[in-house]
């Protein structure tokens, strides 16, 4: 088995705004002495994870993400009638189990059931919770210090396997990602523009007040991003428990999401859903490398002979791909690519190619 699996993929957004910064503007990088516009890893990662795809592919297999499992501890305790006392009690105790709690006083929202750290726990956590929840209605009884043994480092859970999970009270429970994503960045120059808009009331007539209901803008940008992923496979298997038809399973369904899945931010405004235009997918042993550097220089399209951008990037890429392999010696065993410009290569050889 080739332990390492690299994604170069090509996708070309309309007017969108995936991934916002904290001015709510799409996100950008300096690179090559230019502005592109940028879609951060986590944004991706986390379409990914939660897309119907995964949960169709990969149903009890994925993890889920929370500061609040304490909450629905208590409140699974008290709907089967456990005492107010014992129930936050009882679930306090849990959900310490998982991280530190972020208040120690009751309040209102429930902080102080509330684990200060984010927590991906795997289904395997989640069942052994949900035992623990049925024994302690049934026993009545305070759970005991081997009951509280909650945290699994074996587990089922694709995207913790792919993503990794961090515990900082509990290190030995971590896992590593096998999957390392890279920051989509756009192959050309890029501008964020910006969307001015108005709302006009239904209901006013126009007699009094002619104005619109609420003025806004909207910030924007389109374009054509690279985006780079390396999977190592035999650590993916490992984290999986060394169960080589769920890891194929996985890889399947990560691929089918890479291609198809966009960031969810601002869809309602823009609907910028996209599919990959060109992906080359590498298997080897070799050290990984990135294609990044095939766009420092910002692709610049030939107008003359019809080029479009996004088949001016795949000659950049393809062509960093072979420098490299002449400089340093063949940087992969195999690869297969698909171009949907060119109408030739198919997702299903892409993911067969990648699962193998």
């Amino acid at each position: 088995m080739s332990r390492f699996v690299q994604l170069h993929v090509l996708t070309s957004y309309p007017p969108s705004n995936l991934n916002r910064d904290d001015t709510g503007r799409p996100k950008t990088a300096v690179i090559g002495d230019c502005t592109r516009l940028r879609i951060s890893s986590q944004s991706l990662k986390r379409a990914w994870r939660t897309s119907d795809i995964f949960e169709s592919a990969l149903k009890g297999h994925i993890g889920t993400r929370t500061k609040e499992m304490g909450i629905g501890v208590y409140q699974s305790l008290t709907k089967q009638c456990v005492g107010e006392k014992n129930a936050r009690e009882w679930a306090k105790t849990i959900a310490s189990q998982f991280g530190k709690l972020k208040s120690e006083k009751k309040t209102a929202n429930n902080e102080d059931l509330h684990v200060e750290q984010l927590v991906h726990f795997n289904p395997e956590e989640e069942k052994a919770i949900a035992d623990l929840v049925t024994q302690l209605v049934a026993s009545a009884i305070a759970p005991t210090e081997d009951d509280l043994k909650l945290l699994r480092k074996q587990h089922t859970a694709v995207d913790i396997a792919m993503f990794g999970r961090m515990l900082a009270s509990s290190p030995a429970f971590n896992t590593e990602a096998a999957i390392q994503v890279a920051h989509a960045i756009t192959v050309h120059k890029a501008a964020v523009e910006d969307d001015y808009f108005i709302a006009v009331d239904d209901l006013n007539t126009g007699e009094e007040d002619k104005g619109a209901a609420h003025i806004g803008e909207l910030g924007f940008g389109a374009g054509v991003f690279y985006l780079y992923i390396c999977i190592d496979r035999e650590l993916l298997q490992k984290n999986l428990g060394g169960d080589p038809e769920l890891t194929q399973k996985a890889l399947n369904a990560f691929v089918q999401a890479v291609t198809r899945v966009s960031p969810t931010g601002k869809q309602n405004s823009f609907a910028s859903r996209a599919y990959a235009g060109f992906v080359l997918a590498e298997k080897g042993d070799q050290q990984p490398r990135s294609l990044a550097q095939a766009f420092l220089k910002p692709v610049k399209p030939n107008q003359e002979n019809g080029e479009d951008t996004l088949t001016r990037a795949v000659k950049e890429l393809t062509k960093r791909r072979d420098n490299f392999n002449t400089v340093y010696g063949e940087c992969a065993d195999t690869s297969v690519q698909f171009n949907v410009e060119t109408g030739e290569g198919s997702l299903s050889a892409i993911a067969q190619f990648i699962a193998e």
